[in-house]
């Protein structure tokens, strides 16, 4: 066995949960060696690098939830490494708008959530909210002050200097093709050659089901990929959102709806939707896999997701052709935008767990087994609990390091 394949851990999936996992492991156990093995050629590129960018405060998510747990201190974890490296980030704040009364107390659910979290949030009237953000509609809104925005690939790039300064290393290209565990070892085949390691990781995001599967763990749930498409402002129209303005959510969905976002390089989005993605890394509607596609369609868990909730499927399918759709929708929360204000802009793909019930699935799921440990659902806001995260996985590798 080359020795350079050894290390003590492998993580699979160099995207920014894979790596403040490494960070946090070569936190904890500095003499460790840690290697991480990502598919494209560097990191960061999926769901790191194509996601909002917001700092998220915690406040919509069930309390004592994983999610509530690790995102109001993994908010405050960001906020500190972005200091302390140096990474361009701005505690901005952002507002979640009642567009009428009928949306009021599903606002003051929100509210309640947040307080029971410690989100330090407050209920705004209309004059108050005019004052944040001139052109929005609304009756009635939440002001979270501790909300942010950064890059979130600008995070991920600095935590793989950091693993290599430590002695760690990322090696790009490497595909996980298969996962063998023998005796008090475990080799991941990649298309970069095998890496031999005491243990193993799993961050890998939208294929998270598949390597579960190759490491002996036999989920239920399937990663179903649904594409967000968002929409710019043309800088012309900049003036129209000064930070973040969000509508009140669907309790029925774990998508917050279409939104207006400032990013950190100063442009401003809006959107996204939510269509099923016709490839896990599906970002054009013209990306297609068969073999994605096909395990979606089949999947028992979409097919009664779709039944459920198909009339709002379709309102999201016909935003996605229809720029006058998405246009409309944006205006509920900014009545003075038109179709003139918008360019196309980019698109990413989250990977949704459902449940073969057609639940979708909230919460992130951590499995441990002998020397593997499964990260199985990672969604929004995954990118900013990411080192608490790796914090908590960390804690479940302790269990077996430390016996």
């Amino acid at each position: 066995m080359n020795t350079h394949s050894k290390s003590d851990v492998v993580i699979a999936g160099g995207g920014i949960v894979g790596l403040a996992t490494a960070y946090q492991i070569a936190n904890k156990y500095p003499q460790m060696t840690v290697t991480v093995l990502e598919k494209e050629a560097e990191v960061g590129v999926h769901q790191t690098g194509s996601n909002s960018g917001v700092i998220h405060s915690g406040i919509y998510y069930k309390p004592g939830s994983l999610k509530a747990l690790n995102c109001r201190e993994g908010r405050s974890m960001m906020e500190r490494f972005c200091k302390d490296e140096g990474i361009a980030y701005d505690i901005c704040g952002k507002v979640i708008v009642a567009v009428n009364d009928s949306e009021v107390e599903r606002l003051m659910h929100i509210y309640e959530r947040g307080q029971k979290n410690g989100v330090r949030c407050e209920v705004i009237d209309r004059e108050r909210l005019c004052e944040i953000e001139p052109h929005t509609a609304g009756v009635k809104a939440i002001w979270v002050p501790d909300a942010g925005i950064v890059s979130y690939r600008d995070v991920a790039l600095r935590l793989a200097e950091i693993l290599a300064q430590r002695g760690g290393r990322v090696i790009n290209d490497a595909f996980v093709k298969g996962i063998k565990k023998s005796g008090d070892e475990v080799v991941v085949q990649s298309t970069a050659g095998d890496f031999h390691g005491s243990y193993m990781i799993n961050c890998t995001g939208l294929f998270c089901d598949r390597i579960a599967k190759k490491t002996g763990e036999r989920p239920e749930s399937k990663v179903v990929p649904f594409r967000g498409e968002y929409y710019d402002l043309k800088p012309e129209s900049y003036h129209l959102c000064n930070n973040l303005i969000y509508p009140v959510p669907d309790p029925q969905f774990p998508f917050l709806g279409v939104h207006f976002t400032r990013m950190i390089d100063g442009r401003f989005e809006c959107g996204p939707n939510a269509v099923l993605a016709f490839a896990r890394e599906g970002y054009r509607k013209r990306d297609v896999n068969f073999r994605d596609l096909f395990e979606a369609l089949s999947y028992k868990g979409f097919r009664k997701m779709a039944s459920r909730h198909w009339k709002m499927g379709m309102g999201e399918m016909w935003r996605s052709f229809s720029k006058k759709a998405f246009v409309k929708a944006l205006q509920r929360l900014v009545p003075s935008v038109t179709e003139d204000d918008l360019i196309r802009g980019r698109a990413g793909v989250r990977a949704q767990l459902l449940g073969t019930d057609g639940s979708l699935i909230d919460d992130f799921i951590i499995l441990s087994s002998p020397r593997v440990i499964n990260v199985c659902n990672a969604p929004s806001p995954a990118a900013t609990s990411s080192l608490k995260i790796g914090k908590t996985i960390v804690e479940h590798l302790s269990e077996q390091v430390d016996r």
